[in-house]
């Protein structure tokens, strides 16, 4: 997929300065799953990237010199990510917009079969370690979401995230993804935010089309790891959990 052209205006008034990229806009409510995430409103978000070797215990005092250092002065959730800025992409349509980075050099497996990749090479991931790549998305509607809505749409960005993942890299995400949603309290309602819907399905489309870009650009001059065994870090998830019916199910 080619670069973007520069897109018109959207759901956020996006800017990258020194490694940072600010998303603007007005009194927005967020909705994040990353550090110190949880639901805030404010006019702000921050996509950081942080340098190879990057293992700062103080990610708050981090964070803050990073956004200083940018010019950056208004506090806003914050996601984390050893890609370059360079790489990001923006996709929008309808009343939604997308802001993805993407890199998979941490890739976490989910194996479904009946004969499951033991063995596949993967190793615990190391939480103190650099993200060495990192899928974080944003995504964002000019619609007032009503309660439940915007948790639905983390829900949703983060099935498009797999979607796509598993599509073009064999992986449903990192060990370090994270979803940051947003919506406009003064813009027009939208009880929900399902596939369905208008956001939803607008939804769907740019997280999928934001993060083939994404990979695109920061895969141009290499491939990305074929597996975990193949990756510097990553996981696979391959113990079988105990299932059964819930009491009572049965009559």
């Amino acid at each position: 997929m080619s670069d973007p052209a520069e897109p018109t205006a959207g759901v956020f008034d996006c800017l990258v300065r020194d490694g940072v990229c600010r998303l603007r806009r007005p009194e927005t409510r967020w909705l994040s799953t990353g550090h110190a995430g949880g639901e805030s409103v404010g006019p702000v978000a921050y996509n950081v990237s942080v340098p190879e070797g990057w293992a700062e215990r103080d990610v708050d005092g981090y964070v803050a010199r990073r956004l200083a250092d940018a010019g950056f002065d208004a506090d806003g959730p914050a996601l984390l990510t050893g890609v370059s800025m360079r790489h990001a992409r923006v996709a929008r349509l309808g009343p939604v917009e997308a802001v993805v980075t993407a890199g998979v050099d941490n890739p976490a497996a989910l194996p479904v079969s009946e004969e499951k990749t033991a063995g596949d090479g993967g190793s615990d991931a190391d939480t103190d370690a650099t993200p060495a790549g990192t899928v974080n998305v944003f995504v964002g509607t000019t619609r007032a979401l009503e309660p439940g809505a915007l948790e639905n749409l983390v829900a949703l960005a983060a099935e498009a995230k797999a979607a796509t993942l598993v599509s073009r890299t064999g992986v449903p995400g990192t060990t370090t993804d994270a979803v940051v949603a947003a919506c406009d309290p003064a813009g027009d309602a939208a009880a929900y935010s399902g596939s369905a819907t208008e956001v939803g399905a607008a939804a769907r489309a740019c997280v999928r089309d934001a993060l083939l870009a994404a990979l695109d650009s920061r895969y141009a001059d290499e491939d990305p790891p074929a597996s975990v065994a193949e990756a510097e870090h990553g996981v696979v998830t391959d113990e079988t959990a105990a299932v059964s019916r819930p009491p009572g199910a049965d009559r």
